[in-house]
């Protein structure tokens, strides 16, 4: 029986490029001679989980301190909601007092934002990119398309009403083969970050007559360790680990060879005390590098990319300078 795949040999396929910068990427030129480039990304969630108070059919299991939890059918999880509720409660406010002065990302979920105007008007306040994560903090693997591409358009317009202003940067978080493409044809996103495959932003020419930015996120220097196997067991853990990469990215910046890294953080998480001690050493710690890090939002990064590095062969680069600025609260 014959072993060969119509995908033997291919470098991209279906969707995938395992080739990427062939060891040769972009020198990304970030501002004052940055070797890297830093993004904190804070995901609100709490209040969009699966629960049968949300119309759902089963209870939340992922990402709490129940590690290896299992969803209940047809039934509500009372530690598991109380768990999530800690996040919007409290969480969220420590990390807001935490990072106020910080560029950040906020992973905005439409529902959890709609239960929780004063979390967006903090947002705002703070002068964070507040990024689509969703309408619902789903697993859209088996979500049939007319239902994705409503939810897409109902988050939009909640982060108009809520945040004045609609994301320009959109994460799935548990997308499917579809999700990039319904993304690209809502029209008015700049870049997704449904990927892990790099450490500098790339192009994306699969869907329409222009290119598509990805701005890969991570599951490695993120919190949700603290909620698996064998993962962090302190917020020291975190902090060195986070110090770690940090350190070997700058040095391969000043080797020549700057890149993007992304630090991933849930209010549920590192929203507890022991652990936003970790997070409040590391970002001392990414300070102290001063120039050599550039601390920003993620649509600065994606603003920067197409402003450097839109690819030939598309035309001039569109300007998107002030494209998601005005951010004001609604409520």
């Amino acid at each position: 029986m014959s072993t060969w795949h119509p995908n033997d040999g291919k470098g991209q396929y279906g969707g995938r490029d395992v080739v990427g910068y062939e060891g040769k990427p972009p020198h990304p030129k970030w501002p004052n001679g940055a070797k890297v480039a830093l993004n904190f990304v804070l995901n609100y969630e709490e209040g969009a989980e699966n629960c049968l108070l949300h119309g759902d059919m089963e209870s939340e299991k992922l990402l709490s301190e129940m590690v290896g939890a299992g969803a209940l059918e047809g039934q509500r999880h009372a530690n598991m909601e109380s768990l999530y509720d800690y996040g919007s409660r409290a969480g969220f406010w420590r990390l807001h007092d935490l990072l106020k002065t910080v560029p950040v990302t906020v992973y905005g979920v439409g529902m959890a934002m709609e239960r929780n105007p004063a979390a967006c008007r903090a947002m705002v306040q703070a002068g964070w990119e507040v990024a689509s994560h969703g309408y619902r903090w789903w697993d859209y693997q088996n979500v049939d398309e007319a239902t994705e591409r409503e939810h897409i358009r109902r988050t939009v317009q909640i982060h108009k009403d809520l945040i004045g202003v609609r994301p320009v940067g959109m994460y799935q978080g548990k997308p499917n083969i579809n999700t990039r493409k319904y993304v690209v044809e809502e029209g008015g996103f700049l870049y997704d970050s449904d990927a892990y495959d790099d450490d500098l932003p790339y192009w994306n020419t699969d869907y329409g007559s222009k290119p598509h930015l990805i701005i890969p996120y991570t599951l490695s220097e993120n919190d949700m360790k603290f909620a698996s196997p064998n993962g962090f067991s302190h917020g020291g853990e975190f902090s060195r680990y986070l110090k770690d990469s940090l350190k070997y990215l700058v040095e391969e910046g000043q080797r020549g060879a700057p890149k993007m890294m992304t630090v991933g953080l849930h209010c549920r998480l590192v929203g507890r005390p022991g652990r936003a001690a970790g997070l409040a050493e590391f970002l001392e710690y990414a300070k102290s590098f001063g120039d050599d890090v550039w601390i920003c939002r993620r649509d600065e990064i994606a603003k920067h990319w197409y402003k450097n590095h839109y690819p030939e062969g598309y035309g001039r680069a569109p300007n998107v300078d002030h494209v998601g600025s005005g951010m004001r609260s609604n409520i």
